[in-house]
């Protein structure tokens, strides 16, 4: 649910004023200053933005040197753009499992997936809490793989003390009305290697870096001006977004905690999560059980929702790159589920989740 005021109505209306609504090489005034106050909050030398997530994921995969024939790591348990980008670069998705806790990718699984081929790593910081990123760094390290993080859903999120991103050689983001904070739809990449970055700029505007001189195959990705002013709205009030959504989080745990039925999220030793998504678990419960539960809570007026309830390597169009083994990630799809807790949800209302959940749960 976005959390709209009036500060993000004057930035557009202000841009609105000005004329400029975009840029011939997508660097107007309002996506530069955007992408420095990014940049900056993130503590990473550069910020390109696009407009969307899956645009972020497609230049980081390309700036990377991801080509035809490459491999690429990265899990089944997200969503679908994550291997999207992949196959458009003609690459082929490889995909691992999971750890049955967090979720996220699990470091062992993408050491033992790992042949000749591989070129790439795509952790995902799936619902908001970071993965095992010095573990993957070292695994890349070691193999010479490049590591391009989807952190789609981990805005505010922290790691080993630093902000999520910063093991990564490029790092993803996405500003979908959904997250934790938006432009409406609009993502940004930011990286500190200077070289890619130079390259995500080019790519972003038709392989120009001066108009009408293509240096090499490009997309236009540009973010339009009216989204960049709302994103330097939404980035200021972020952290108190962060702070509200921890505070549902922490309420909604202290209510659900010792229900045997239910796996609560955690945050690993070293991890911040960003509570874009708080997801239990019905343990040991059927996929209809779940689904059940989901619509008697939507019948109470709570947005309960599943992500992910078909695994990528499940989906039509990906069974053709190959049979894959997992278990965990497969047995998640059919158990987990989210409950709100969003900055609009107030503490009578997590109560009532709690509440409504429990009975259910009887």
């Amino acid at each position: 649910m976005p959390q709209i005021g009036k500060e993000e109505i004057e930035a557009v209306i202000k841009v609105m004023e000005t004329g400029v609504l975009t840029h011939a090489l997508g660097a107007g005034p309002m996506v530069q200053k955007f992408e420095k106050s990014f940049a900056d909050f993130v503590n990473a030398k550069h910020a390109v933005a696009v407009n969307t997530g899956t645009a972020a994921l497609h230049l980081a995969i390309t700036a990377a040197g991801v080509k035809e024939g490459d491999e690429v790591i990265l899990p089944s348990f997200t969503f679908v753009a994550t291997a999207e980008v992949v196959v458009m670069n003609r690459a082929k998705p490889v995909f691992v499992d999971i750890n049955p806790y967090t979720y996220n990718v699990s470091p062992e699984k993408i050491e033992a997936a790992i042949t000749e081929k591989t070129r790439a790593i795509i952790p995902v910081d799936l619902y908001g809490l970071p993965c095992d990123m010095e573990r993957i760094r070292e695994i890349a390290d070691k193999h010479g793989l490049v590591i391009i993080e989807d952190a789609a859903q981990a805005h505010g999120a922290i790691y080993k003390g630093k902000h999520v991103g910063a093991f990564a050689d490029v790092t993803c983001w996405s500003f979908y009305a959904s997250k934790n904070m938006t432009t409406g739809e609009g993502g940004m990449v930011t990286t500190n290697n200077d070289e890619i970055a130079e390259k995500l700029r080019v790519l972003r505007s038709h392989g120009e870096k001066e108009k009408y001189t293509s240096l090499m195959l490009g997309h236009n990705y540009h973010m339009p001006e009216i989204q960049a002013a709302i994103g330097c709205v939404q980035l200021e009030k972020l952290p108190s977004f962060i702070a509200k959504r921890r505070e549902n989080a922490r309420r909604l745990t202290s209510r659900l905690k010792g229900v045997e039925r239910l796996q609560l999220p955690m945050e690993p030793e070293g991890s911040k999560h960003s509570w874009y998504l708080y997801t239990v678990r019905l343990k040991e419960g059927l996929r209809a059980e779940r689904d059940r539960i989901i619509e008697s809570l939507k019948d109470n007026g709570i947005g309960a929702e599943v992500y992910y309830s078909n695994p990528i390597h499940l989906m039509p169009y990906y069974k053709k790159f190959g049979e894959f083994r997992l278990p965990e990630t497969e047995k998640a799809s059919k158990q987990v589920f989210s409950l709100p807790v969003h900055p609009g949800v107030t503490e009578a209302q997590i109560d009532y989740i709690a509440d409504s959940l429990l009975q259910l749960l009887k």
